[in-house]
């Protein structure tokens, strides 16, 4: 049995997914995959879901666009944005990302974009096997002088300014920069 949470998680997804557009086709395609996969996986909103699952992320900069915030994964290595699994509780995709936002990055104060900037989607190692994450990606805006907590869920959490980023960065993660950069 899907817990209603997930429930309500789904319909939320498949709005949002519904009614975002993007200049690029390639998003737009990926966006009709996300939409079928949900079609098709009514639990696609809980990790469980092995075969793979939606999540929610974002893209964190200070409100003048100049810095972000970005974690290095402990399981993955590199830096990236912040986000993770939808859970019990999460009102929307939108809130996942908020709550997920502020518990990786340790700031409450978080103006996240009404719309995803982008959509990734990428295999992982999740619960002791291969599955996928259909990310959802928002841009958050937090005030410039606020200050980043480190979580458990990160080897380190760091500010970085646009013009000097980590070296290696993931051509994801870069895209993200770029698509919030150019995002209301």
């Amino acid at each position: 049995m899907i817990h209603p949470d997930f429930v309500r998680l789904h319909d939320d997804a498949t709005a949002v997914l519904t009614d975002w557009h993007h200049p690029d086709p390639a998003q737009c395609a990926l966006r009709d995959e996300y939409l079928a996969f949900l079609a098709e996986r009514p639990d696609a909103m809980a990790r469980e879901c092995r075969t793979g699952h939606i999540t929610a992320s974002a893209l964190v900069l200070d409100e003048d666009r100049t810095r972000v915030l970005l974690t290095l994964h402990p399981k993955v290595g590199r830096w990236l944005q912040l986000g993770g699994h939808c859970e019990v509780g999460d009102a929307s995709l939108r809130a996942a990302a908020i709550r997920e936002t502020q518990e990786e990055g340790g700031i409450l104060d978080v103006t996240m974009s009404a719309m995803p900037i982008q959509i990734d989607r990428h295999p992982v190692s999740c619960a002791g096997g291969m599955s996928v994450h259909y990310d959802v990606e928002y841009l958050a805006l937090v005030p410039r002088d606020a200050q980043e907590v480190i979580s458990d869920e990160s080897e380190d959490l760091r500010w970085f300014a646009l013009d000097a980023l980590p070296e290696g960065l993931d051509e994801k993660v870069q895209s993200m920069i770029d698509a919030a950069l150019v995002a209301d």
